[in-house]
């Protein structure tokens, strides 16, 4: 059996003194009203999977009103192991603490062990936001499938503030700065190495489900770098381009005090029928394609780990229409541990109700 929470107990955590958690291996519906604590408990979830959380909280923000300390528990279970995951919050001093099996350990020794896929109401303007948004959703992704991703990610935006120091200094050290680009293009080299595979593993998976979703509609996803065409080209190739970029653009860069080029000025874009979706595309399209893009992540979860992702859908079924309804639930099915939180039990079929379990939270 594939590993999958079986219990998420928390104690001072944000809304909650207590709270105890048993998900069904299938589809577990969380029911309330607003403002209940529905949203508190699918980011104590992504917390103990992903190792962060959608809201970027202040540790303060995680401890329940009174309290100085919260903690998060969570038992994984499959392929013949047992996990416990521990996340302990303290206000003062503001620290988070991960341990895994009784083992302090970073946030990177929880990510992957039960990788979660998390689909909420702030995800749905991901194609008509800026290009940041959409380059933070395909790194989040891609550091919890993969430690080397991880890593890059954070050299990179290290880096990257580094030499921006370096170049807004009024007279900045020339060889310094020739490191620190030889530096940044090996890293930012490596990085699209990383994101462009993983972007083409997730565009078939795009392609397909979106054509379930929109069959009379053909959807296209690129990555658009600041040094041109990248999918495909060899590490050095890359790296050899961002050098040349770095050199060619100096003046600029020293006069606006940023680096202009790299990984982290990219974009990803979305096309409809040829017509770019950002500006042409209709509400529905758009939440069509955030819709592909969150079941392709589930798939390719799968593809590169052998085991499905936990999905946390957080309040989404009040925005999406009930054909789109349908196809998330009929993605999720069986196979996909899966934790809804809604405040209307309408938004469900009969045939999703009767194979889920129902949880009300706050006397829904």
């Amino acid at each position: 059996m594939a590993i999958q929470l079986k219990r998420l107990s928390a104690w001072d955590f944000r809304s909650y003194e207590a709270y105890e958690l048993e998900p069904a291996a299938g589809t577990t519906i969380l029911v309330g009203r607003n403002a209940v604590g529905k949203t508190n408990l699918v980011e104590a979830l992504q917390l103990v999977t992903a190792g962060a959380s959608f809201r970027k909280p202040a540790p303060r923000e995680l401890v329940r009103e009174g309290a100085e300390t919260a903690r998060v528990d969570a038992r994984l279970e499959g392929e013949d192991r047992v996990i416990d995951v521990r996340l302990d919050v303290s206000a003062h001093p503001a620290k988070k603490t991960f341990r895994k099996n009784g083992k302090a350990c970073p946030a990177a020794g929880v990510r992957g062990i039960l990788p979660s896929v998390l689909f909420c109401p702030d995800h749905l303007d991901m194609v008509k936001r800026s290009a940041s948004v959409r380059r933070a959703a395909l790194d989040d992704f891609g550091m919890q499938l993969n430690d080397r991703y991880a890593q890059l990610v954070g050299l990179y935006e290290r880096s990257v503030e580094q030499r921006n120091a370096l170049l807004k200094e009024p007279y900045p050290d020339q060889g310094l700065l020739e490191a620190w680009d030889e530096s940044l293009s090996a890293t930012g080299a490596a990085l699209l190495t990383h994101r462009t595979a993983l972007l083409a593993r997730l565009r078939r998976h795009i392609e397909d489900v979106y054509a379930l979703i929109a069959p009379h509609e053909k959807i296209g996803v690129s990555y658009q770098a600041t040094i041109g065409p990248v999918e495909g080209v060899e590490r050095d190739e890359l790296a050899a381009r961002l050098a040349e970029a770095y050199r060619a653009g100096r003046a600029d860069e020293l006069r606006r005090g940023m680096t202009l080029v790299g990984p982290h000025r990219d974009e990803i874009a979305f096309e409809i029928d040829g017509r770019d979706a950002r500006s042409y595309g209709s509400q529905g399209q758009q939440r069509s394609v955030v819709l592909a893009w969150k079941m392709a992540e589930v798939r390719v979860t799968h593809d590169i780990l052998g085991r499905y992702p936990l999905l946390l859908l957080d309040d989404v079924m009040s925005e999406l229409d009930a054909t789109r309804r349908a196809a998330i639930m009929s993605f999720a099915g069986s196979d996909v541990q899966t934790v809804v939180t809604t405040t209307n039990l309408g938004y469900f079929s009969d045939k999703v109700l009767e194979r889920a379990k129902v949880v009300e939270i706050g006397g829904a």
